[in-house]
């Protein structure tokens, strides 16, 4: 019972996060929470017991991706959408 509603939680967490990184007319609180989806994603992977590919997903898709669109965003000046 209870692993359901940590899954559920889990779940609307990604849900709300996902429509904030779209909704976001400034790039910069966009990948905020694309970092912050990623991360819940990996922590869930933890979760249910796939450590490696939570691991690799933090490494990876947070660590790097989400450095790699920061810098972007500063080198380019990250204005907002119109």
């Amino acid at each position: 019972m209870i692993f359901e509603v940590i899954e559920i939680v889990f779940g609307a967490f990604l849900i709300v996060m996902s429509a904030l990184s779209v909704a976001q007319k400034d790039v910069v609180r966009s990948i905020i929470f694309l970092l912050l989806f990623l991360s819940i994603m990996a922590a869930n992977f933890i979760y249910l017991g796939a450590t490696l590919i939570g691991a690799i997903e933090l490494l990876v898709y947070v660590g790097a991706i989400s450095a790699l669109l920061v810098f972007t965003v500063m080198i380019t000046g990250g204005k907002e959408f119109e």
